[in-house]
């Protein structure tokens, strides 16, 4: 027996197994847009992102939104398609901008969703095109428009037009959570800054206010675990005090000098001047003020008070939502707080021409159940999964059978497109910066993950029909 023979059967006798060196021998052929487009364009659609990229209706929405090539100058790197299909791809990825842009430089499939050829050579390193171009659409998202337009192109792929489920929820924005005395801090310490750069422009002396006594005050109280109400209402009465007094030195600075703000600084200005209204009436008088500020960096944001056993109150923006055949789209979207109760009139008169089918069969919890909204929905003929009033009639089996099947459409389908949402679509913490781009980032956020499911329906219909 051979040297080799041996040594396999040593090797066979240890229970290995012998592979040649060709199984894990492989060629690579890197694809080219020029030549390979077509075989490209089939991969692609076969892909997730291939599904949203058929459901969503292109054309449309660069015509809705208002976008077009720029006749002068030089062309811009994203077409308009390529913009929306930007903030589409943004959710889908669930990453941030950087990672966003990083992905494109390498992903092929990423770059014909969004009608982009990245060269070989150097690749995209401005991420913050990302954001250009989201304060762009931001500033041209017309919210009824575009889903009437979304509506257009999903209703064919939808049934049951005339049963709707409707329920509110809070999509929280990615901020710290909000105490009066780290509110009252960073209100004195922005006016501190703003006064010393005024100064040093200026060449005037630094007032003398006792910052640096009750910065290193707070650093103490902000490292306490636990500190005590009356250490608490100390520190909130000297922090008061302290931009009672800097306000004023300010605003005769600016008076004196003609200083004026660019819309930023303005904006935040203001902001300071009502945080010190409203914390000094709360604190000398105990009323609550309304219109709350809980955030010196974004300023529209409104505690909401949503009853829930971990969190009684959320900091977001409050989203009224519909949903029909699994399918939702925003009814009200607003950052005060605000009874989703009374929207159910609104909601069924949106449902209706949104679809173009009457609504029969309504879903929503106990909230909606009031006597003008049961007299509403009895006027209109449409059956509901309220809790029945009065005495039982004949006919009170089945309507509780009916309100049972109901209720488990909307506790099933529409509260768990909530988590899907925020879990999967980049929408449990907003990380946009402005109330316009908030508001697109959850418009993109939920009808991303609705292309996603009609995606797969036309997928399933094309194959099906094949």
């Amino acid at each position: 027996m051979g040297h080799n023979a041996q040594k396999r059967g040593f090797l066979f006798s240890l229970g290995m197994k012998i592979r040649r060196l060709s199984e894990f021998q492989g060629r690579f052929v890197y694809p080219n847009f020029d030549t390979d487009h077509e075989l490209l364009m089939e991969s692609f659609l076969d892909t997730r992102l291939g599904v949203i990229y058929q459901a969503v209706p292109w054309m449309e929405l660069v015509s809705v939104f208002g976008l077009r090539e720029p006749r002068k100058g030089p062309r811009p790197m994203f077409s308009p398609r390529g913009k929306i299909a930007l903030m589409f791809l943004k959710h889908y990825a669930g990453c941030s901008d950087r990672k966003l842009i990083e992905h494109l430089n390498s992903n092929v499939h990423y770059q014909i969703f969004c009608d982009i050829v990245v060269p070989v050579g150097p690749p995209i390193t401005n991420y913050k095109i990302v954001s250009d171009i989201r304060c762009e659409l931001a500033d041209r998202l017309n919210t009824g428009k575009v889903q009437q337009v979304l509506a257009d192109k999903w209703v064919p792929y939808m049934s049951d037009l005339g049963s709707i489920c409707m329920d509110a929820t809070c999509y929280e924005s990615d901020m710290r959570h909000p105490t009066d005395i780290k509110l009252l801090w960073e209100a004195v310490e922005w006016n501190h800054r703003l006064l010393r750069e005024h100064c040093k422009v200026l060449g005037l002396p630094l007032p003398r206010t006792k910052f640096n006594k009750w910065a290193g005050r707070y650093s103490g109280h902000s490292k306490s675990r636990r500190p005590s109400k009356k250490q608490r209402r100390g520190m909130t009465r000297g922090l008061l005090r302290l931009l009672d007094k800097l306000h004023p030195i300010l605003s005769e600075l600016e008076k004196e000098h003609a200083i004026s703000y660019g819309s930023d600084r303005s904006k935040r200005r203001r902001a300071t001047a009502t945080i010190l209204r409203q914390q000094a009436q709360q604190f000398h008088k105990g009323t609550k003020p309304t219109g709350r500020i809980v955030s010196l960096d974004r300023p529209y944001i409104r505690p909401i008070k949503r009853g829930k056993e971990v969190r009684a109150t959320e900091f977001g923006a409050k989203v009224n939502k519909l949903q029909v055949d699994g399918i939702s789209f925003i009814e009200h979207l607003s950052f005060d707080n605000f009874n989703e109760g009374t929207r159910l009139k609104r909601t069924v008169w949106l449902a209706q021409p949104l679809f173009r089918t009457k609504t029969k069969m309504l879903g929503a919890d106990a909230i909606y159940a009031t006597n003008a909204n049961r007299n509403f929905v009895t006027a209109n003929g449409i059956k509901t999964d309220f809790k029945r009033k009065g005495k039982k009639t004949g006919h009170h089996e089945h309507f509780g059978i009916l309100a049972k099947m109901i209720t488990k459409e909307r506790a099933t389908r529409l509260e768990g497109s909530f988590g899907t949402d925020k879990e999967h679509f980049l929408l449990k913490k907003i990380k946009a910066r402005t109330e316009k781009t908030e508001m697109l980032w959850i418009f993109f956020g939920i009808h991303t993950s609705n292309a996603l499911k009609i995606g797969q329906r036309i997928q399933n219909q094309t194959q099906k029909a094949a």
